[in-house]
């Protein structure tokens, strides 16, 4: 009996053309998944961003209250400020936009609290929310209170003074006040003493200013730090406005980009409050909006809902971009949509000015 068998070369292709076809098979999937999801994601969309959490109040309950009574809203300022989907002017201005929606309609929202742990971040969403807050204060009339759990740096000291007032728990620490960008590279002598040249082809003056892979011009940083001062100013005196017990002098000759723990700040004038908890946050915070305690209240925070395939597809997988990035880590942890942005951020290890 003569037994047939098949060549390498057949088996080969066989095997090929399967790969090929489950590869094609899944990009067609794919591709109707998204026309489908077009189909049902028009721009004129009014569905909601966020999803609605209930929070315990000031006696531990969290269950659901009468939409007559007064809510107050948790805006949680946690992590680096501009982190995309997490932190970001789009993520903030997607909570306030909700806060006036379905449950929380007719004005429901009587106070906002700002519950703060973060580094701060970029200057564009750091003001952005700051802004965005001030608005929202002074169109619904309702009052706004921080409590930092742990870290209110640099652009959180931006956002916070939207604030009434400032709270900060024993172990928090607090200030920063300065703008950073960068860090900077030079490897032009390196590459010198290597027989390595660069060539950047470039239209308009300083077009490539700090390139890293030639030396230096004079002053030629002149721009950036103009730029800088810009910032820098509007946020000393944004910070200084919202706290009228510290110093502006003090602040740019002394203090700086220091930070201090909570007792310190308190006397320095950037916190109201230290020492504090969460409760005495709200229970304060209560009194000033006028919400009795003894009646129905409700506690609420909105976390923006996660749309997977939005998250698929700007992931930047080379699956779907067909590229291989490479990065040079110098140690600096921030993702590209921070690290190439002025920032009011506090990073151990890198100046600010």
């Amino acid at each position: 009996m003569e037994i047939a068998r098949e060549s390498i070369f057949v088996s080969a292709l066989r095997s090929f053309c399967k790969v090929f076809f489950s590869i094609i098979g899944f990009f067609l999937a794919l591709f109707l998944i998204s026309f489908i999801y077009s189909l049902f994601s028009s721009p004129y969309n009014a569905e909601e961003k966020t999803s609605l959490t209930l929070l315990p109040d000031l006696n531990g309950k969290s269950e659901l209250r009468p939409i007559s009574s007064p809510a107050i809203l948790q805006i949680n300022i946690h992590g680096v400020i501009g982190e995309p989907e997490k932190l970001d002017t789009d993520v903030v201005q997607s909570i306030l936009l909700d806060s006036q929606n379905n449950l929380l309609l007719k004005n429901r929202i009587k106070a906002i609290l700002l519950h703060v742990n973060t580094p701060g971040g970029t200057v564009t969403d750091s003001d952005n929310i700051y802004r965005m807050l001030k608005e929202y204060k002074q169109k619904y009339n309702v009052p706004i209170f921080a409590y930092v759990d742990g870290m209110c740096a640099s652009g959180g000291m931006y956002v916070t003074s939207a604030a009434d007032k400032l709270y900060a728990s024993p172990a928090s620490v607090v200030g920063s006040v300065g703008v950073v960008f960068g860090p900077f590279f030079n490897v032009s002598d390196a590459m010198g003493r290597l027989g390595i040249q660069s060539k950047t082809i470039t239209q308009g003056l300083d077009k490539d200013m700090m390139n890293p892979f030639r030396p230096w011009k004079p002053d030629e940083d002149a721009a950036i730090q103009a730029v800088m001062a810009f910032f820098y100013n509007r946020f000393v005196d944004i910070v200084t406005a919202a706290h009228p017990n510290l110093n502006k002098d003090k602040l740019i000759s002394e203090y700086g980009a220091k930070i201090f723990d909570g007792p310190t700040a308190q006397r320095l004038g950037y916190i109201d409050v230290a020492d504090a908890d969460d409760q005495m946050a709200l229970r304060d915070l209560m009194t000033e909006a006028n919400i009795d305690p003894e009646k129905p209240y409700q506690i609420v925070t909105l976390e923006t809902k996660k749309d997977w395939y939005s998250s698929l597809m700007g992931s930047g997988s080379s699956l779907f971009t067909g590229k291989l990035e490479h990065i040079i880590n110098f140690g600096d942890q921030r993702s590209p949509a921070i690290r190439d942005q002025f920032s009011y951020l506090f990073e151990p290890g890198i100046s600010h000015e």
